[in-house]
């Protein structure tokens, strides 16, 4: 019985240094061993984008958005926005492809012959969009000449303009209301016409645009 006790003893005393050695490993712990006050932290979004109102979403975007300004890329890039909102996959109630609504007899004219490939494609539609600007360069380069420089109802006319103008209508349309000082003009199936392209795209950088009879997109 006294066995017993004793072991009973030494179990309960056990217990109780453990508990103990617990007790004071805890007490030890600061917890400012794990603050990170003093830390360099750097953050990479601005706290006050959380403050942002849903009606100014289109200031946000601006604010990521790199100035592109009159460049050739800002060329290309704010005629795709006009185009499609630079959606790559998308075909209009016509049957326009991609970012820059091609139609399919351009895209042959330039060497696409697979319009499901080509929407599928942002890479060979960026190509198409250069060689057929390079080709209405060519087409239009006599006018483009003759008429920049030029004001045609109350629009002064440089060769972004014209060659914007060229991508909406073809190059033909553009030298009929070129030559026609803007009496015959063009307006698409949405009713876009000659002269609002030659307004909104006027100025740019296209010098980047070689002239080029035979201008054809290249396959990898």
């Amino acid at each position: 019985m006294i066995k017993n006790i004793g072991g009973y003893f030494i179990v309960i005393l056990a217990i109780c240094s453990l508990a103990f050695y617990s007790f004071t490993s805890e007490e030890t712990v600061e917890a400012g061993n794990y603050s990170t006050q003093g830390l360099a932290l750097n953050y990479t979004v601005n706290p006050e984008i959380f403050e942002t109102e849903a009606s100014d979403l289109s200031n946000l975007e601006r604010t990521f958005s790199p100035d592109l300004g009159k460049s050739f890329i800002g060329f290309k890039e704010a005629l795709g926005f006009k185009e499609s909102r630079n959606d790559y996959f998308t075909v209009n109630s016509h049957g326009y492809l991609g970012k820059y609504q091609f139609g399919k007899e351009t895209l042959k004219m330039i060497g696409i012959h697979n319009p499901v490939q080509f929407l599928n494609n942002p890479e060979l539609q960026e190509k198409a969009f250069l060689a057929n600007a390079e080709r209405n360069k060519w087409i239009l380069r006599r006018d483009i000449k003759r008429f920049v420089g030029k004001t045609i109802n109350g629009v002064e006319i440089t060769e972004s303009g014209i060659l914007a103008a060229a991508h909406l209508s073809g190059p033909g349309s553009v030298k009929k209301y070129l030559r026609s000082n803007g009496a015959v003009s063009f307006s698409d199936a949405f009713g876009t016409s000659i002269e609002y392209y030659m307004k909104k795209f006027s100025g740019y950088d296209t010098s980047f645009v070689k002239p080029n009879k035979k201008a054809k997109v290249k396959k990898a």
